[in-house]
């Protein structure tokens, strides 16, 4: 059996619901997802495209973590360290160790999509990633911290300024944190997941390898006959339908 571990950031798309029987234990979004893992590894590409949003977190990570520390009275440093266990593999952002908890730093793009209530930074997608992360650190609880900083200039562009350089809004007002507890029949069913979603990779790979072999094109592309063609007598005898 192929080792593959799914990213804790990818456990969203494997998690959906299956909205029938017939799809089994892992939902048509989910197959799909899959199907684009696989081609990412058959072709040795990455899809995940960058984009304003992504370069901006990159950029103001370290803003972003001293901002947190600053406002929480913390004094937590960037996580280098990536674990794997059996199903799942992740790179969390921060780990208070004493505490067992976990941090994880979104920077918003703009005020515009700042999530000032906690009821607007719920994200199913994340939750599933933090559960990953708490599997892997052992941790009780993890934070989604989003954390609105300001935006370098030379990403603005053509946007508004005043949605984008915050410096003159008070610290505690630009964070916002959404706890989620852990929950080990979660994890059950991100281990069981995961056990479905490497059995279909495995068999999207089979699938590849045996509709792309040489004797295989070459079998398809004699099977393939073009359509019959009247003969010009057969022709002649077309009947035109009556216009009137």
């Amino acid at each position: 059996m192929r080792d593959i571990r799914f990213r804790c950031s990818s456990l969203g798309h494997l998690m959906t619901e299956p909205r029938t029987k017939a799809e089994g234990d892992l939902s048509i979004g989910a197959r799909s997802y899959i199907r684009q893992l696989v081609k990412e590894e058959l072709f040795s590409v990455e899809f995940e495209v960058s984009s304003k949003e992504t370069d901006k977190g990159i950029a103001v990570e370290n803003t972003a973590i001293a901002l947190l520390n600053k406002v929480r009275g913390l004094n937590l440093a960037k996580n280098t360290e990536r674990r794997r266990n059996e199903w799942i593999t992740g790179e969390c952002d921060l780990f208070d160790a004493p505490r067992r908890r976990g941090h994880d730093i979104k920077a918003p793009w703009s005020l515009k999509t700042f999530p000032a209530w906690t009821v607007d930074a719920i994200d199913p997608l994340y939750d599933w990633q933090m559960r990953g992360y708490m599997m892997l650190w052992d941790a009780d609880e993890w934070e989604v911290n989003y954390v609105m900083v300001n935006t370098p200039d030379e990403l603005i562009r053509n946007e508004p300024m005043e949605l984008h350089l915050v410096d003159h809004i008070p610290p505690q007002h630009r964070i916002t944190t959404w706890v989620i507890e852990r929950d080990f029949q979660k994890e059950s069913l991100i281990r069981h997941r995961c056990e479905a979603a490497r059995s279909y990779y495995e068999q999207l790979i089979r699938e590849f390898d045996d509709t792309h072999r040489m004797d295989v094109i070459d079998v398809q592309a004699k099977v393939v006959t073009p359509p019959p063609q009247l003969s010009s007598t057969a022709a002649s005898r077309v009947l035109l339908p009556t216009l009137f």
